[in-house]
């Protein structure tokens, strides 16, 4: 038997549940699904999206998201009102959404489902529960050990890792390093497999000019390229932002290095944020996230578009397969 994809609902204050709830309903779905998180804001996400889902408790993975019209919910976290505060920033749902993401880490590590699939978290609610982390991305990494760690935003037309995630743009200018571009390179070129081209994207405008607008693209990411050749990956740059996912888009490469945030999830989200998805690299299992926040002006409206979770759900799958069967052995006794 197939184990299950594992989705956390997110912020209970947020469109987390209903969006979870149209992807699990969804006949696009591309394999059963349980949902880690609260039973009663699933239940009333049901009613707010007119879904005919019932909604089950179930206390393992085993065997869940196989029955017709059931959603399948392993509950974690803290007990939540019977009325939750829709729209609200809150401490209670930052350390409920935390919960569901701890408990889907663990089941993930155990092997108990192929793949850990979020919906969005709130960093504000995180902070009033007085959890230190800015996302997704980091509690990942620290639950599971993890060091060499990147994030990838992915639709149908670019991939794009960076290099720095959730710092300020002058904490990010500071963490540049030839490593630190180094490893994003290679973590790049191990996730995508074969023999992938891969653009890295210059920090200052022109690439720097040869240091007239800048060094570190001479000095920083350059060196990291060279180094990446050497060791056979097939890495180029530093290319002009400007125009390097232009040319990513039309077919040139196929993955773009980013320097920092809003650089590299600028033109992937331009393109759709209902079409995009987050990858996060280096993990000992896969994860996929959605490409948007918890939309708290359209929580309790039963309008969000679960787009993105689909397409989340379905690059979990397919970076996730179940391994084949093992064939019966041969009888000579028949």
């Amino acid at each position: 038997m197939t184990r299950p994809l594992a989705v956390t609902m997110g912020d209970p204050h947020g469109i987390g549940p209903e969006i979870t709830v149209r992807a699990c309903a969804d006949p696009r779905r591309p394999a059963p699904v349980l949902v880690i998180g609260d039973p009663g804001a699933l239940a009333r996400a049901c009613r707010t999206t007119g879904s005919r889902l019932r909604v089950r408790t179930v206390d393992r993975p085993a065997g869940a998201g196989r029955t017709p019209g059931v959603l399948d919910v392993l509950p974690a976290g803290p007990a939540l009102p019977a009325r939750l505060a829709l729209g609200t920033v809150a401490a209670d749902a930052g350390e409920a959404s935390f919960a569901y993401v701890r408990e889907g880490i663990a089941r993930a590590l155990a092997g108990q489902v192929r793949a850990l699939v979020t919906a969005p978290v709130n960093k504000e609610a995180l902070r009033l529960a007085g959890l230190p982390y800015p996302g997704h991305t980091e509690i990942l990494a620290e639950l599971t050990g993890t060091e060499r760690y990147a994030m990838m935003m992915a639709n149908e037309e670019l991939k794009v890792v960076l290099v720095t995630v959730h710092q300020s743009l002058r904490g990010a200018l500071d963490a540049l390093t030839v490593e630190r571009e180094l490893d994003i390179v290679r973590l790049t070129h191990e996730t995508l497999g074969g023999r992938p081209r891969i653009a890295v994207a210059a920090l200052n405008p022109h690439a720097g000019e040869n240091g007239l607008f800048g060094t570190e693209d001479r000095d920083v990411i350059a060196p990291a390229v060279r180094a990446a050749r050497a060791e056979g990956i097939d890495a180029s740059g530093p290319w002009p932002a400007d125009t390097v996912f232009m040319r990513a888009r039309a077919g040139e490469f196929d993955a773009v290095v980013a320097q920092y945030h809003d650089q590299g999830l600028i033109p992937v989200k331009y393109l759709g944020l209902e079409h995009g998805v987050n990858i996060t690299l280096g993990l000992p299992f896969v994860r996929t996230s959605v490409d948007h926040g918890t939309a708290f002006d359209l929580a309790g409206k039963g309008t969000a578009d679960h787009t993105s979770l689909l397409t989340a759900l379905r690059h979990a799958h397919e970076l996730a397969p179940e391994p084949a069967a093992e064939p019966a052995p041969e009888r000579d006794d028949l």
